[in-house]
């Protein structure tokens, strides 16, 4: 694959784009080698298959045209040179559902990062707020009296998605910078941790291997839809059950003292998994990073080619292929740095995928026992690993209601699909994207959302098979409003003018800090949806959504951002 900085970043799905970074227009699938099973797939595989009709409630009809003011600013915001040609939807209801004013809000579009509202509002309903998982270090074998263990140790992982230097509570920017001169923690501290609970209970040798061990779930790294172009990069990070530092590792270009001489490139944490192969020159001061990674599928060597700025550093995040491979590696290291002597290799167990169904076909088949709410949230999500075992080390994490705080601030593509994994571990009949999938959808249902409204493939976005109405958002987030975990979902949307992917976004007054929403961005596709603190001092729900806008401009936004601030003048 290669990967230019200055050619590769129309694919990226991000929320917020860097500004030196520009964006290429190839797309094609991450599972090419799959093509020719898809082939001989019956119908019912991606999009080849008809959506199937799902009883529901009629949906209101929503007030439109220019028939009010705020339809009339409307039609103006979206009939602008700028953003005529793009495919626009809204939908505006008040807190119960009323619909208030629509524009092709029964229409499809491509809901990008606002996917996440859908995968976290099931996660926070069915696995609780308060679930935690448990990442463990086990072992089958005996320690004999000299601190012998003759056999292997498995780390299993079960989803946890914090297994780095993060910490908790997220976050804001004005936090952050107010404990900026705090050290932060090391990102494999608690691969330390467990290494270190070992040396204690006095294993000093372990004969066999250190199995970094995934198979809670499938090993499907990649969801349908999503680019090959995305693989390098830490937001397309594939999916494991055993998570180490969100599955990438900080790249970093630093300068040299003077033009022309050659920067340092380095991986942080630096296991040795990839081999990087530089040649960065240092440019004068104030010309514009050109930096080109390339990393072919399959491959451990990183190349880095190009300029950095004299006194600017350049930093980026790639993906770690292997993420189960990758943190068996980082643990052995860690044994080893304790005092434990390890004679095994560092591998990978993963779980082969063997669905033969189809993902559309299995993600739309009813879960007719689906709970009304979670079912002992402490602990529905982790049942007992190796009962027989004669050792066991574990960690736990944050709480669920953590996490989604901070996948829906940063829009955290990785944490979502865990979450998608980890729905469908609990509730379907394996950890597959599918039974996640088909999980939500089950959700979606039970909360009475139209079932042709809706089509998931992932649990970010990043798919761009995914599709949904803004009515169907909206009427997510009306659902919302009645459950137990709502105020812990709100405070986990951005906010406006103050923090996540909106810290950028309606600084000024009357939005700032009244506006509470999930932003989406996906090549030519963009979304917002959420709640906005109007003029009347009510409270509405929204969701604009635009489709097939023209690149390389901020006018799809602007627009967006002057649709909302009419609808909290206008209500």
């Amino acid at each position: 694959m290669n990967h230019s900085l200055s050619s590769v970043c129309q694919k990226l799905k991000l929320d917020t784009l860097r500004p030196d970074v520009n964006f290429g227009m190839g797309s094609c699938s991450m599972r090419t080698a799959a093509l020719l099973l898809l082939l001989a797939s019956p119908p019912g595989f991606a999009q080849t298959a008809a959506l199937p009709s799902t009883p529901a409630t009629t949906p209101a009809p929503f007030p439109g045209g220019p028939s009010t003011p705020l339809g009339q600013q409307v039609l103006a915001i979206t009939s602008a040179p700028a953003a005529t040609r793009a495919h626009w939807g809204i939908a505006v209801t008040a807190l119960d559902g009323t619909p208030i004013y629509g524009l092709n809000e029964g229409e499809f579009f491509r809901p990008a990062s606002n996917n996440k509202l859908f995968t976290t509002a099931a996660a926070m309903h069915l696995l609780g707020p308060s679930t935690r998982v448990s990442t463990t270090a086990t072992a089958y074998a005996r320690v004999d009296k000299h601190g012998t263990l003759k056999g292997d140790l498995n780390l299993n992982g079960v989803g946890d998605a914090n297994l780095s230097g993060r910490t908790f509570p997220y976050q804001s920017p004005s936090e952050r910078k107010r404990d900026a001169a705090q050290q932060p923690p090391p990102p494999l501290r608690y691969l330390d941790e467990l290494a270190a609970a070992l040396a204690q209970k006095g294993v000093r040798k372990i004969t066999g291997h250190i199995i970094g061990n995934d198979v809670a779930w499938p090993w499907e790294p990649y969801a349908n839809d999503w680019s090959i172009d995305d693989a390098v990069w830490g937001y397309g990070a594939p999916v494991s059950a055993l998570t180490i530092v969100d599955n990438q590792l900080d790249l970093s270009v630093v300068p040299a003292g003077r033009i022309d001489q050659p920067a340092t490139v380095a991986l942080t944490p630096n296991t040795g998994y990839y081999e990087i192969k530089a040649e960065v020159k240092t440019a004068a001061a104030g010309s514009h990073a050109d930096i080109r990674i390339d990393r072919d599928m399959g491959s451990r060597i990183v190349r880095v080619r190009g300029t950095v700025a004299l006194g600017e550093p350049y930093s980026t995040e790639i993906a770690i292929e292997d993420p189960a491979e990758f943190a068996a590696q980082a643990f052995k290291q860690a044994l080893e740095a304790h005092g434990i002597k390890v004679e095994g290799k560092a591998v990978a167990l993963h779980k082969p995928d063997v669905d033969m169904q189809g993902f559309f076909t299995e993600s739309h088949d009813p879960v007719p026992t689906l709970p009304q709410a979670a079912q002992n949230p402490d602990t529905a999500n982790n049942p007992p690993i190796g009962s027989t075992s004669s050792l066991q080390i574990e960690h736990s994490s944050p709480t669920l209601a953590e996490d989604v705080k901070l996948t829906l601030k940063v829009s955290q593509n990785l944490h979502a699909e865990l979450l998608l994994h980890r729905l469908g571990r609990q509730y379907g009949t394996e950890g597959s994207a599918a039974q996640g999938a088909r999980v939500v959808r089950q959700f979606l249902l039970n909360a009475g959302l139209d079932g042709d409204d809706f089509v998931f493939y992932d649990g970010s976005g990043l798919s761009g098979h995914d599709l949904v109405t803004p009515r169907a958002t909206a009427r997510l987030l009306t659902y919302a409003t009645s459950q137990p975990w709502f105020s812990q979902w709100k405070a986990a949307l951005p906010v406006g003018g103050e923090d996540g992917t909106l810290a950028g976004r309606f600084s000024k007054p009357p939005l700032k800090d009244h506006l509470f929403a999930k932003t989406g961005t996906l090549s030519e596709a963009r979304a917002l949806s959420g709640y906005v603190d109007c003029a009347s001092g009510n409270t509405v729900i929204f969701s604009v959504m635009v489709d097939n806008h023209a690149p390389n401009t901020p006018a799809d936004r602007e627009a967006m951002d002057a649709i909302v601030a009419a609808i909290a003048a206008n209500n």
